[in-house]
């Protein structure tokens, strides 16, 4: 019988395994709108992690990475964003999961 400090054991993550990673490029009145900081409390409040940042051509980008139920969520919410901002289009592309962050950050 093998012990649980053997070197062949068996690892367990604190977190389940990431099922969906999605690029998102929002367009329309998303800078200077809180778009950031409410994408970051969205996702967090999803349990979701990548980050969020705004591009210099006025869109907003993003990185979702967790479950599927999770990221139709907030997919849902970048559609509508922030109160003061005004979504005209939202592209999605779907990319391998990659499970390389630990949170949701607001990259700068």
């Amino acid at each position: 019988m093998k012990n649980g400090n053997d070197s062949n054991s068996l690892q367990v993550s604190s977190r389940p395994a990431t099922q969906r990673r999605a690029h998102v490029f929002i367009s329309g009145r998303v800078q200077g709108v809180f778009f950031r900081a409410e994408t970051r409390r969205q996702a967090s409040g999803l349990g979701l992690t990548g980050w969020v940042r705004n591009l210099e051509d006025n869109r907003v980008e993003a990185i979702l990475e967790g479950g599927e139920d999770a990221i139709e969520r907030m997919l849902d919410w970048c559609r509508k964003g922030p109160a003061l901002s005004h979504v005209t289009r939202v592209e999605v592309l779907e990319e391998p999961p990659t499970d390389e962050f630990e949170d949701f950050r607001i990259r700068y």
